[in-house]
């Protein structure tokens, strides 16, 4: 399917309009007295809701325009990345906590960590269209790495009951190395001048910490889907799509994420289902007579996975008292 620089266009124009929308309905940065407030689960469920509406509406348009085989690739690799997506919270779960990162502040430490990773999945993008065309060989590449992606899943899945600090992590002790950094929070902002020095703030190192996630996981995703489809168009509305709305997705399965027990082990199922589909189609590619894994099939495993995952770790898990998403929040000072 050949995609005009036009529908390129307004396409990357309407989701850039749905994200101001949501940071203007949301956020109100106009507004000097409301002020930041806690993200309430009606406003996420409704929001979360929208969001999922116009990606299956997206999905259907493509339907009409470009038939079965197309939609299909955008279902099948919309619903991995949005998997992906939803074990991405889980790590932003245990930033907010190992930062203590105040209810009314989180959402916008969320829409700061999407638009990051949208900007890095479009480039990884970008680069693996280029290298897929130059270089057919590189299937066999991708494929090794989901599989060794599938293993990483596992063992950070395994580690995360460590109870890992990630406000210790490499990047943010980088960070403080070169500007000292207050002990609480002043309110959104990154920078503060105390006694006549600047200082950063905790915000500035929370945003660190989950901008270097999500080039971790666009490493690990971006692969993914070009196992699925090598329209670089439906690679990236995929992907987009399956960010968009991130934010009040945490929110709403919050309470949730200690439920979610097997949803790890079906994303290493689904990493290395699509490694070995990538390499048997590099073979093909290279005249070796293997069989290839269709589009539906594809869909099906995927669904048929998440769908195993998430309703295995709901029935084997008892709703327990939640701890709050984060530890009391610090005193707020300076504001």
């Amino acid at each position: 399917m050949n995609v005009p620089m036009w529908v390129w266009l307004v396409t990357v124009g309407g989701m850039l309009a749905v994200l101001i929308a949501d940071l203007a309905i949301v956020d109100h940065p106009w507004s000097k007295k409301s002020g930041p407030r806690e993200f309430g689960m009606r406003q996420a469920a409704w929001w979360a809701a929208f969001y999922m509406g116009i990606a299956l509406l997206f999905g259907v348009g493509l339907w009409y325009v470009g038939g079965g085989t197309v939609a299909g690739e955008y279902f099948a690799g919309f619903i991995t990345e949005k998997s992906l997506s939803v074990d991405n919270l889980f790590v932003f779960y245990l930033i907010m906590g190992s930062f203590a990162v105040p209810k009314k502040y989180q959402h916008e430490v969320l829409l700061v960590g999407i638009v990051i990773a949208l900007v890095m999945r479009g480039a990884f993008i970008a680069v693996g269209a280029q290298a897929i065309n130059a270089w057919s060989e590189i299937f066999y590449l991708f494929g090794a790495f989901l599989i060794y992606t599938a293993v990483k899943i596992v063992r950070d899945h395994v580690s995360r009951d460590s109870d890992e600090d990630y406000s210790d992590s490499f990047a943010v002790r980088m960070v403080r190395k070169v500007w000292p950094v207050t002990e609480e929070y002043h309110g959104p902002r990154l920078t503060v001048r105390q006694g006549g020095r600047r200082y950063v703030t905790p915000m500035l190192m929370v945003i660190v910490a989950i901008g270097v996630t999500d080039l971790v996981f666009a490493i690990d995703s971006i692969p993914a889907i070009f196992g699925l489809t090598q329209n670089a168009y439906i690679v990236f509305t995929a992907n987009a799509f399956a960010l968009l709305g991130l934010r009040q997705l945490y929110f709403l399965l919050a309470g949730l994420m200690d439920r979610l027990a097997y949803i790890s082990w079906g994303l290493a199922a689904i990493m290395v289902f699509i490694g070995i589909k990538m390499i048997l189609h590099a073979l093909h590619e290279n005249g070796v007579e293997v069989v290839e894994v269709t589009t539906s099939l594809s869909l099906s495993v995927i669904i048929g996975v998440m769908t195993v995952t998430v309703v295995a770790s709901l029935l084997t898990s008892r709703p327990t008292p939640r701890a709050e998403a984060v530890p009391q929040e610090r005193e707020e000072s300076g504001e």
